[in-house]
């Protein structure tokens, strides 16, 4: 009979060696070490075998298996399992998301009941194998074995995200494709994508062709490390066309990750108004904007034409992403134009409202209800909850904590990412080992870990929110290499946090795993920046 001995906490893990404990990320729920049992290795007759129900999974498996060990690993759907095999089974008693990973007699055994759970439990098994699994060429030599263990494992919020902007500087599809592959590594699940905002207009719609003719570039940036000097240079025009999308939204569903867009409105809408003047309260005429913050130009609240268009833009958003939540914006939109504007001013007394904050809400609250109208829920930053939010519309707190509790208060869904804990893009403090410093705020790693999103939320509360999200806004990020460095490993850090219980999660011990991870980087080709 073989001994069996549970790492279900940080205390037991401290007290096993190192070696002994296998360096995972996001730490599983449950990891059973099996003592004396014939641990998993993949050799060159190993196959993956897999019900009908799992073969995505199974092939996109062995597809990513192939390059590093050389080998041809067949796919097989007739049940009969080999020493080596890996075996994707399903099973209603695994909960939903989660998994069941058994690597002991020599083969390994991924239990789920659902495809995102046995996708999960395939990324946990590649973690167990030599990090140098994750190359994309091949290690011939190398024993490909992974220690004999049971894992019982499910997430702990529902939505796990990172956040993307290419407002700023615009990243392309190769390099949004390999955030998506690395993020998937890490049981990340959302990618919010920013494509709207006052420095460029990224995304194509196809009934307002100017938006990316004359949205989509801008005749300066801020100069490289100083936001306020123009550094002359034409940026652009750069934008995703309808296929691309469709590209990359399929790509990330094959990874099992939703991709959220974000259209930012009512504000931050000055690269949309330099295509479309007559949008806008004054009449323009303006350029996307080249240097960063807030701008006072803001989309007409009561022009029933902006009205229109905005419902329009919505409209082939919808076409292009099948996500439950499409977000929009609604953060920092002065009101010196609104509380100028006769429309708009016509507008708050037709619908007696207050003042243009309630008239935010009105904006909102009709973007909401065309979006529920099309089968969707709108999701907004945290300045969406003044003067009053409808129902089913979810809340992504940024200004710290108190949007997001105010939020699940009154029975909002909330994703919780406040820019102290969850902003990226700022400096990781590595001081001069930094190339990429961010000038106006530090975020170590240590303090990203240490975030608990329920903090001060109350306990009857705590359902509404549906999980946390790492924020990369790229105003001092230019490409992949900064993007990369910028996102790991403190996106890790946000993995964990999103899906290992609270009552398990260690610094120190995290710091340990992550020096093994740091490896599994190196090996994707992921410019990652050093934890401390």
């Amino acid at each position: 009979m073989k001994k069996r001995f549970a790492i279900l906490t940080v205390l037991l893990a401290a007290a096993l060696t190192a070696s002994a404990l296998p360096a995972l990320i996001p730490l599983p729920r449950s990891v059973v070490a099996e003592e004396g049992a014939e641990a998993f290795r993949l050799s060159p007759d190993s196959a993956v075998v897999s019900c009908s129900a799992f073969a995505r999974e199974a092939a996109l498996a062995a597809s990513q298996l192939r390059p590093a060990t050389g080998y041809a690993l067949p796919m097989r759907t007739d049940g009969k399992v080999r020493g080596g095999d890996i075996v994707f089974r399903k099973s209603g008693s695994v909960p939903a998301g989660g998994y069941r990973l058994t690597t002991d007699d020599g083969i390994a055994v991924i239990t789920a009941s659902d495809r995102a759970g046995v996708f999960a439990g395939y990324q946990t098994l590649r973690q167990l194998l030599p990090p140098q699994i994750y190359a994309a060429h091949p290690h011939e030599g190398l024993v490909w074995h992974a220690p004999a263990v049971t894992i019982e494992d499910s997430p702990r919020f529902a939505w796990r995200g990172l956040h993307l902007d290419e407002s700023r500087h615009f990243m392309g599809t190769a390099v949004v494709k390999k955030l998506l592959d690395a993020m998937a590594a890490h049981k990340l699940n959302v990618l919010h994508w920013h494509l709207t905002d006052d420095q460029g207009w990224r995304i194509e719609i196809r009934k307002y062709p100017d938006l990316t003719r004359i949205g989509a570039r801008r005749d300066s940036s801020a100069t490289m490390w100083d936001r306020w000097v123009p550094d002359g240079v034409p940026y652009g025009p750069y934008y995703y066309t309808q296929e691309q999308i469709r590209e990359i939204v399929a790509y990330a569903a094959e990874r099992h990750i939703t991709v959220v867009p974000e259209i930012d409105m009512p504000g931050h809408m000055r690269a949309l108004l330099s295509a479309y003047p007559a949008m806008s309260c004054t009449g323009g005429p303006f350029g996307p904007r080249w240097m960063w913050g807030i701008d006072e130009e803001i989309v007409c609240a009561g022009s029933d034409a902006a009205i229109a268009m905005m419902k329009d833009i919505l409209d082939e958003v919808a076409e292009l992403f099948p996500s439950e939540y499409i977000h929009i914006g609604g953060d920092e939109a002065p009101k010196t134009r609104w509380n100028a504007c006769p429309k708009c001013q016509a507008r708050i007394r037709a619908e007696g409202l207050r003042d243009a904050h309630h008239l935010q809400s009105w904006f909102i609250g009709t973007m909401a209800r065309h979006l529920e109208s099309r089968g969707r829920r709108a999701i907004g930053w945290d300045e969406i909850l003044e003067g009053g939010l409808p129902q089913g519309t979810a809340v992504m707190s940024w200004r710290g904590t108190a949007g997001g509790i105010a939020a699940a208060k009154s029975g909002h869904r909330v994703v919780m990412t406040p820019s102290d804990t969850c902003y990226l893009n700022f400096s990781p403090g590595l001081g001069d080992r930094d190339p990429y410093e961010y000038p106006d705020a530090t975020l170590t790693a240590e303090k990203v870990y240490g975030y608990n999103p329920t903090d001060g939320v109350p306990r009857a509360m705590q359902p509404y929110v549906i999980g946390i999200q790492g924020n990369l806004w790229t105003e001092y990020i230019w490409g992949r290499r900064d993007l990369e460095w910028k996102a790991w490993p403190r996106g890790a850090a946000i993995a964990e946090i999103g899906w290992t219980p609270q009552a398990q999660r260690d610094w120190t011990d995290f710091r340990r795993r992550a020096a093994h991870q740091a490896r599994r980087y190196a090996e994707m080709g992921i410019n990652a920046a050093p934890l401390e």
